[in-house]
């Protein structure tokens, strides 16, 4: 057992910690890739106590060179881990005073691990939404992309897996499209609560020596203060509504890859996948397995777990640090690189995918129409729960003649309703059936129009506010 006097907090204790606690306690393992939150932090702190006179203007200026020593080591790959670093804080110190000397030893000055693991949390994070932001743009596109230039296919659409009504293509594709845009208009409310400084709230109560937090708060370019010391040391809020952004999102993520995977299918046929997106198998050697599909499906269960994960190591500690809020930093860089792929293959999968628009049209049956036939009698004066009654006795009848709908007379009709005349025929037309849902949302052909004029607007809207943000 090694002595523990090195240690940020070793004055206090005499004996040795045990080899495997110094394991247990150690989270250098997983948030050495803070490295450069961290030492961004520890610039803007040092230039803040430099400001109330807790060390000189060329204490300051070692401690940043010192800084910016350990960031070219990191970068460059030499920055070498010792058994005593505990964390990404604990090695940047302990490496500072190694290249700068004591004076290093001033920078933690008022400033505790509770308060500088949070910013370099935050800091990362609000990195990791703009990379997330960018991939589910382009996710977003590709799906408006393929809309526009296949808004003429039609295909049957499903209520409980069930044929229901015609519908196009493009219609199906924008369903997701604006579910993915609800998500990214999310993600922009959890990023302005990500988007809060917790450095100088100290350990719990504060800092003693009046630090500048709003100069701390523009040096790491945040937008708000946290308001309250005890809050923000123990506050991980923002890190399970992020948890469950990723969740939802997913969410939507798996439920288009449920629908991709049975389309793709033999028995649907509607589509097949690029050979870059699917795998074969072992033993079969005419398989095509989606398994980017599947893949995607089965990701979200696992950021699904760390959301929840995350809620019960919270809802049992007491007010402000616990240890067990370390336990933060691994479901949440997890959930970041899994959807970082999920956000990547999908975008590759639904741009490179082969549509078969005949086997979508095959696939439309005249029973679909059958609600048509009520609407048709629905203009004829007759109201809805009757015509409705009236369309149910058609599809009667045609199950007793062993026909289809289309195939029964006009005398069979007129039998069940006297309205019934020659132009009847036009219900039996897919293209007339989707083109009367023209109401806004609809999936009409103007309809389907308007939703991609208005998905278009939110994208350049998007594409400008990135352009002066750059």
């Amino acid at each position: 057992m090694a002595s523990e006097g090195n240690k940020l907090w070793g004055g206090r204790f005499s004996g040795d910690v045990d080899p495997e606690m110094n394991k247990f306690n150690a989270s250098i393992g997983f948030d050495k890739r803070m490295w450069k939150e961290d030492i961004m932090g520890s610039e803007a702190y040092v230039k803040a106590i430099e400001k109330i006179g807790l060390v000189t203007k060329n204490e300051m200026e070692e401690i940043l060179s010192g800084l910016g020593k350990v960031r070219d080591e990191w970068s460059n790959g030499s920055f070498e881990l010792q058994p005593s670093d505990e964390d990404i804080h604990t090695a940047n110190e302990r490496r500072l005073k190694e290249i700068v000397g004591s004076v290093g030893g001033k920078l933690h000055t008022g400033r505790s691990r509770n308060d500088q693991a949070q910013v370099d949390a935050r800091l990362w994070l609000k990195t990791e939404i703009k990379t997330l932001q960018t991939l589910l743009f382009e996710l977003i596109k590709a799906f408006l992309v393929r809309a526009k230039v296949e808004i003429d296919f039609l295909m049957p659409g499903y209520t409980h897996l069930q044929r229901a009504q015609p519908i196009r293509w493009s219609h199906w594709l924008l369903s997701y499209a604006w579910a993915l845009k609800r998500d990214y208009d999310r993600l922009e409310e959890v990023s302005k609560r990500v988007d809060v400084n917790p450095l100088g709230s100290g350990a719990i109560a504060g800092n003693p020596f009046n630090i500048d937090r709003q100069f701390l708060s523009k040096e790491l370019n945040f937008s708000a203060v946290t308001g309250n010391s005890m809050d923000a040391v123990g506050d991980r809020d923002y890190i399970v509504e992020f948890l469950f952004w990723a969740s939802l999102l997913s969410t939507h993520l798996s439920r288009w890859a449920e629908d991709m995977i049975l389309y793709s299918t033999k028995e649907f046929g509607f589509m097949s996948l690029s050979d870059a997106y699917s795998t074969g198998s072992s033993l079969m050697p005419q398989k095509k397995n989606a398994d980017s599909l599947e893949l995607i499906r089965g990701k979200s269960g696992r950021i699904f777990g760390r959301c929840a994960g995350m809620q019960m190591t919270l809802k049992g500690i007491p007010s402000t640090y616990n240890k067990d809020l370390q336990e933060d930093k691994e479901p949440l860089f997890d959930v970041c690189d899994t959807l970082r792929g999920l956000l990547q293959v999908a975008t590759g999968t639904l741009l490179t995918l082969k549509i078969h628009k005949d086997k979508m049209l095959a696939a439309l049956s005249p029973d679909m129409l059958a609600t048509d036939l009520a609407y048709y009698l629905v203009r004829k004066g007759v109201p809805f729960r009757e015509a409705h009654r009236l369309s149910g006795e058609v599809v009667q009848a045609a199950e007793t003649k062993g026909c289809l709908l289309n195939e029964l007379t006009l005398n069979d009709l007129k039998q069940i309703s006297p309205l019934f005349e020659e132009d009847v025929n036009e219900v039996w037309d897919y293209e007339h059936s989707v083109e009367q849902y023209s109401a806004e949302g609809g999936t009409a052909k103007s309809s389907v129009e308007g939703q991609i004029y208005k998905l278009q607007q939110w994208m350049d809207y998007y594409g400008e506010n990135q352009l002066t943000a750059e």
